[in-house]
């Protein structure tokens, strides 16, 4: 199995994700998306040196891999190549901000330290977040609610055919790949002599079939928007999960817990 074959098998994985059951499997897509989006904004409202009141909103991304049933260990290899990008937020930060903020044991913590786990923290978290919004919800139903929240048809086509159709061209991707292996076997992936006519035929090969997916959708009546397989109401129990998120955001927000149980006072 070549890495193609399992990127295409990791999407599937994702898809088999949001087609489980769950308690928040159920919800309506509008309210996990909206809650999503408030726990972001929350996160990232938090000041760079807030490192105490930064750590407890990692409670509600638990909260939702226990009821979800969500590996969390499949979050983060999913995310593995996207996490040490994140990770190297601020990772300069203690090379600028070298005054010393809070002891431990004798040992001096500048604030540029703590503003660097602060903000891989902020990264961390909302992956987290946007990660449980894409596991616990089919890309179908996730489209339909932002049609619904009125984004506009164009965003929402863009983003239903980006994530239906990036297997397609993975697919033509390894079938390339396994093609030049074939005629170079002792040649460990694809010479640098070859990118460009390799690339290039990528090029029109996607244009290809691009063109044939465009025809297959005019024969089915594709008009500009999409007919989403699932277009429910938002109920009071979409409702009510959208208030509590809110509502243990603010509380998040407004009051350091860490404080609280006497963990680390940073100033």
């Amino acid at each position: 199995m070549n890495k193609m074959q399992k990127a295409l098998r990791e999407l599937s994985e994702m898809d088999e994700l949001a087609a489980r059951t769950s308690p928040i499997h159920s919800i309506h897509p509008a309210a996990k998306f909206l809650s999503t989006i408030a726990y972001i904004m929350v996160v990232l409202s938090f000041d760079k040196y807030d490192l105490n009141g930064l750590f407890p909103m990692i409670l509600w991304p638990i909260i939702l891999f226990q009821v979800s049933g969500t590996n969390v260990r499949s979050c983060f290899y999913k995310l593995r190549i996207v996490l040490p990008l994140v990770m190297a937020v601020g990772l300069f930060n203690p090379f600028f901000d070298k005054e010393i903020m809070v002891r431990i044991g004798g040992v001096g913590i500048s604030g540029g330290v703590i503003s660097m786990i602060t903000l891989m923290l902020k990264g961390v978290f909302c992956l987290m977040a946007s990660f449980l919004l894409m596991a616990t919800t089919k890309i179908d139903n996730l489209c339909a609610a932002l049609r619904k929240l009125h984004v506009p048809s164009m965003i929402v086509s863009l983003l239903l055919l980006t994530y239906r159709y990036v297997g397609v061209m993975t697919e033509e991707l390894s079938v390339m790949t396994d093609a030049y292996h074939l005629r170079a076997p002792n040649q460990k992936g694809i010479h640098v002599s070859a990118w460009g006519s390799f690339l290039g035929q990528l090029l029109l090969r996607s244009m290809d079939k691009a063109q044939e997916i465009y025809s297959a959708m005019l024969l089915r009546g594709y008009h500009e928007h999409f007919h989403y397989s699932e277009n429910r109401r938002f109920n009071v129990h979409d409702a009510i999960f959208l208030v509590i998120a809110i509502t243990i955001f603010v509380i998040l927000r407004i009051y350091n817990l860490t404080e609280a149980l006497g963990g680390l006072v940073v100033r």
